[in-house]
């Protein structure tokens, strides 16, 4: 039974599955890290949290098969992006490739800070940097709905794709410490060019650690 998977699956801080368990924080961590075995009592109140059916083989593998899927939050998504563009998006040097760098660091810069996801997005590892799988269906959804508008330009003689916001961000949708976030990966990547962010992420562990053409791990 892998807890750490089992709690970030469904976005429960260390803090709050120990209190749930009756637990410290630091008792959770040594469990996580293989330090201290489950207590019986312990396991069932596991069950009882995450509803795991642990005599049922299917099951269990479809909950091992579905904990490593990126919880996607299609809501937050559009959110994020269309506060992205409201903030950057007019930036000359802000089309799709940096956008695409943009997202996968507020992601990833998220995760790594507080344990749990913002967007979720998979990111697959190509030459160029971390490309979101879900960013044309999502775009294209939005595009049907009115919320961005997709120009073509030029970028110092470069074809480039741009996405203008046709609303305003709904900041309800989004927690402080994910405007915060947001805003530090802006502030320190927003005017970065095309080749100039990509090879900034090529430095980063997760990419770097990845298999070429394969989703990038969170972990």
């Amino acid at each position: 039974m892998n807890i750490k998977k089992l709690r970030q699956k469904y976005n429960l801080s260390q803090q709050e599955l120990a209190r749930r368990l009756g637990m410290s924080r630091y008792t959770l961590i040594k469990i996580e890290q293989g330090k201290r075995d489950l207590a019986y009592d312990e396991q069932q109140k596991i069950k009882d949290i995450f509803g795991l059916l642990t005599d049922s083989k299917d099951k269990k593998k479809d909950l091992d098969m579905r904990i490593n899927i990126p919880q996607k939050n299609i809501k937050k998504f559009k959110e994020v992006l269309i506060y992205i563009l409201q903030k950057v998006g007019a930036k000359p040097n802000v089309g799709q490739t940096v956008l695409y760098k943009l997202l996968y660091f507020i992601d990833f810069d998220y995760y790594e800070r507080y344990e749990r996801q913002l967007m979720g997005l998979s990111y697959i590892k190509n030459h160029h940097g971390p490309s979101p799988r879900q960013f044309v269906k999502l775009i294209q959804d939005m595009k049907k709905a009115g919320e961005i508008e997709e120009v073509r330009s030029k970028y110092f003689k470069l074809d480039q794709r741009k996405y203008l916001p046709l609303r305003l961000p709904k900041l309800d949708v989004l927690e402080a410490s994910e405007l915060q976030v947001i805003d530090q990966v802006l502030a320190k990547l927003a005017d970065m060019n095309a080749k100039e962010i990509s090879q900034y992420v090529h430095g980063d562990v997760p990419w770097y650690t990845a298999e070429q053409g394969e989703d990038i791990d969170y972990e």
